[in-house]
């Protein structure tokens, strides 16, 4: 059913009517001619809303990808993590199975001598202790404490120089061996082990049977001797004063023995008896000699008596007994080998010493001998004394290639620039050059010293060498000699133009000024011809060399740059037409290596065309006809070569003629 609603009518004026009719008009009118007028307007609208949703949708897509970019890294970088931990645990893994690295000794290392000065010193307690606490009973007696605790310390001492040694590295193919087990066997299998065994038994025990009195027991102790005279040994190789600690060290040797000698001496005199005659100690017990009782007056009396009897002075009482003249037989045969030892010894450090010394005054012997000889002036052999006294007195007598001779190459580059490096960079043209032209230089640097007045070079000398100064003045002079331009000081250095030969150069390879020494002059010398050697390895340097030096030329307007003007050198003219020769010699080769194979493919083509003229059974062409061609063609280069032959003979007769000849020949080929 439908169910009707009352429309509620509204009563409107008429003229009310009348405007909105007319309004509803006007305004429908407007929509109309706005929609009809502006259609374009409505299209724009739509097609920037579409803008606008197409670059939303853009910036999602985008925003979207680069969160998904950044999951992306995140996941990347945690799983790099959990590699890197996962290494990290098998590293610690591998470095729980692998033994750990051995702690090992360089015997040629500062550790080792260390120690060997250390184990010295209970050495020499026990070689010089024991024997004196044997014989002189006090010695014992009133310090037993100490000697207990000296004793057991230097068996502590004596063990942990086993186990040093059980350590110690040895050089096996170069390299240093680090297993443990090798370095045991190889000290175990020693014949030192042997003797440290030895030294390390426990004597001692025999205290308890024997008493106190009987230090002697610890006599295994003194087989240590060899780790005290290593220690010797490399001391004497690392000191500067090699010649005074030899001295010092014969001195020791020389006073332990005579220590030992008195020691047995008065153990000997104990064995016959205190005052049994003059020989032997006189008695303890004398009241008119108290001070012989004491154990001061026992020691030096009995050293007094060694020293005498085996530096064979001989101001003893005679012996009395047949054991006192043995005893006393052997102290001479001793003392004659001792004495013969000091002397032949001394002998030899005292001349060592003076070695250089007597080489140089040789030196000087011989020249002084052929002044003479040759009546050489007064005044120049007094400069050239003088010029040998400074080289004493400063030490600069040595030859610097003499001395570093026996040095292996690097280790003379390393000293070489350590001493002279510093000198070379100076130079303006070798501020730049390679470190190993610079080191190749450095060797070849020469040390020379010029006297007060002496010319280092004149005006218009050939340039050989360059010199840099290292400690003195230099004064460029004028022809007069007296007139000074310039002074020149330390780290000045001249010539290095004129060693590099550059083309152009107005002065060509000749000094341009007169420089002279003021004073005592220590300069370093650097041959053209060193220079020349070294650059042939480094054709790099030898260009920038030369280029540094125009350079410097053409800022001094000292060169010309006209090639007209540049002449070649005959050196060059030489080279280049060497190379030319040798250029044509290897173009004949190739020529005559490529004719032969045209020959050889032309005859097996020849025998294939045939082959198949007669399969195909087509008329073939004498092989006779063939071979009068093939050697015809092999008389023709005959011929050639003999021509050639002829024309090198006749290039040898030119050479041999003269070097002038050549050159023009060649000048003229080349031209």
């Amino acid at each position: 059913m439908r169910t009707s609603t009352p429309l509620h009518y509204l009563t409107v004026p008429p003229h009310t009517v009348s405007q909105l009719s007319t309004d509803s008009e006007e305004s429908s009118e407007d929509d109309l001619s706005a929609s009809e007028s502006n259609p374009q307007r409505l299209l724009n609208m739509n097609n920037n809303n579409n803008n606008d949703k197409e670059k939303k949708d853009m910036e999602k897509k985008e925003k979207e990808e680069r969160e998904a970019k950044e999951k992306e890294e995140r996941e990347r970088e945690k799983e790099r993590e959990k590699e890197k931990e996962k290494e990290k645990q098998k590293q610690k893994e591998m470095d729980k199975d692998k033994p750990k690295e051995l702690f090992v000794i360089n015997p040629a290392g500062k550790l080792y001598y260390n120690w060997l000065f250390i184990i010295t010193l209970p050495v020499m307690y026990n070689w010089t202790m024991i024997i004196a606490r044997a014989c002189f009973e006090e010695l014992q007696h009133d310090y037993i404490v100490y000697w207990v605790i000296l004793d057991y310390t230097s068996d502590i001492i004596y063990v942990a120089d086993m186990f040093f040694r059980a350590r110690t590295g040895y050089l096996e193919q170069g390299l240093m061996v680090k297993d443990k087990k090798l370095l045991l066997d190889r000290y175990i299998d020693s014949f030192q082990f042997r003797l440290d065994f030895i030294s390390m038994l426990p004597t001692d025990f025999l205290y308890v049977f024997l008493g106190l009195d009987y230090p002697e027991i610890r006599i295994n102790k003194l087989l240590r001797i060899g780790r005290m005279m290593e220690f010797f040994t490399r001391t004497e190789t690392k000191t500067n004063y090699p010649n005074i600690f030899r001295i010092g060290n014969l001195i020791m040797y020389i006073l332990i023995i005579i220590h030992w000698n008195a020691c047995f001496y008065y153990s000997f005199s104990k064995y016959i008896g205190f005052g049994a005659d003059d020989w032997v100690y006189p008695a303890l017990d004398d009241p008119d000699k108290p001070a012989f009782g004491e154990f001061g007056r026992k020691y030096s009396f009995s050293l007094y008596w060694s020293t005498l009897t085996l530096t064979t002075i001989g101001e003893t009482p005679p012996p009395a007994l047949d054991s006192e003249f043995i005893f006393h037989v052997i102290d001479f045969l001793v003392g004659v080998l001792i004495f013969a030892t000091i002397v032949g010894n001394i002998a030899t450090m005292i001349s060592n010493m003076n070695a250089a010394q007597a080489q140089f005054q040789s030196r000087i012997d011989n020249i002084k001998q052929y002044m003479q000889v040759r009546k050489v002036d007064k005044d120049l052999e007094l400069r050239v004394i003088k010029w040998f006294d400074y080289l004493w007195n400063n030490g600069k007598a040595q030859d610097e290639r003499e001395v570093l001779r026996y040095l292996p190459d690097k280790l003379k580059a390393e000293i070489g620039i350590q001493v002279h490096m510093a000198t070379l960079r100076k130079v303006r043209i070798f501020a730049d050059c390679e470190i190993g032209l610079l080191i190749e230089l450095v060797l070849k640097l020469q040390p020379q010293v010029f006297s007060p007045g002496d010319y280092i070079c004149k005006k218009g000398d050939i340039g050989r060498e360059m010199y840099i100064i290292k400690d003195g003045k230099l004064a460029v002079v004028a022809d007069d000699g007296v007139t000074q331009f310039v002074v020149l000081g330390s780290g000045s250095y001249f010539g290095e133009i004129s060693i590099l030969n550059i083309k152009g150069s107005k002065a060509g390879n000749r000094r341009t000024a007169n420089i002279r020494s003021i004073g005592y002059s220590d300069l370093f010398c650097l041959s053209k011809d060193d220079l020349m050697e070294s650059l042939l390895e480094y054709p790099d340097a030898k260009g920038m060399l030369e280029d540094k030096g125009r350079e410097i030329l053409m800022k001094d307007n000292l060169i010309d740059l006209d090639p007209a003007n540049i002449m070649p050198e005959a050196k060059e003219l030489e080279e280049n037409v060497n190379k030319l020769y040798s250029m044509m010699d290897l173009m004949q080769l190739k020529l005559k290596k490529i004719l032969g194979k045209y020959k050889n493919t032309d005859k097996a083509l020849r025998h294939r065309i045939a082959d198949l003229e007669h399969l195909m059974g087509e008329e073939v062409e004498d092989e006779d006809e063939e071979e009068e061609e093939m050697k015809k063609e092999e008389k023709e280069v005959e011929g050639e070569k003999k021509e050639e032959g002829e024309k090198s003979e006749e290039i040898k007769e030119d050479k041999e003629e003269g070097p002038d000849l050549t050159l023009s020949f060649t000048f003229c080929s080349c031209v």
